[in-house]
């Protein structure tokens, strides 16, 4: 059973993960952002996710475990899930989002967000538990492919694009 931290009556407390998820409770949570120049590493979640599978979102993100810094967490998850190590991991805000995620499942995060840069040589070896497949895209063409096809990406991802891309990506942001 993996316990992440939530705010239970107003407390931070280990709470099991998917009960997080089941009753809509506000929990800590990272998205990391991996960009080679002005493309961001994105990745399709695998099909055998509990929720949002086969949807792309950004190169990572998950909840840390109780206890787990938020830098920690997000270097480890870039391994576990993409093979990634050794990139220099940036802090580039914390916000908080709620979103219906499908399955009367909810996401209410409060995440810490990260960018790193990514050299050319960079080697990617997903886990094919956690992800399907991996692609680089600029970011003006996600947010068009985005607009087109909003259904193919996560509910968190749709939200990152629309309302906080500054925070995230700084002077890369293109309209």
């Amino acid at each position: 059973m993996i316990e992440i931290p939530a705010w239970v009556d107003g407390t931070l407390m280990p709470v099991e993960k998917l009960a997080v998820h089941e009753r809509g409770l506000r929990h800590m949570a990272i998205s990391v952002f991996v960009m080679r120049g002005d493309d961001l590493l994105i990745q399709r979640r695998a099909l055998s996710k509990y929720h949002t599978p086969g949807l792309w979102a950004n190169t990572c993100c998950t909840h840390p475990n109780w206890g787990e810094p938020a830098l920690h967490c997000a270097e480890r998850r870039l391994d576990e899930e993409l093979g990634i190590k050794g990139l220099t991991l940036i802090h580039r805000d914390r916000l908080e989002y709620r979103a219906d995620v499908g399955s009367d499942l909810i996401e209410h995060e409060v995440v810490d967000l990260f960018l790193a840069d990514a050299p050319e040589t960079l080697t990617i070896e997903p886990n094919p538990e956690e992800v399907a497949e991996t692609r680089w895209v600029a970011l003006d063409a996600l947010n068009d492919e985005v607009a087109r096809s909003p259904e193919a990406f996560t509910p968190w991802l749709r939200i990152y694009l629309a309302e906080h891309s500054a925070r995230i990506f700084g002077d890369r942001v293109y309209a």
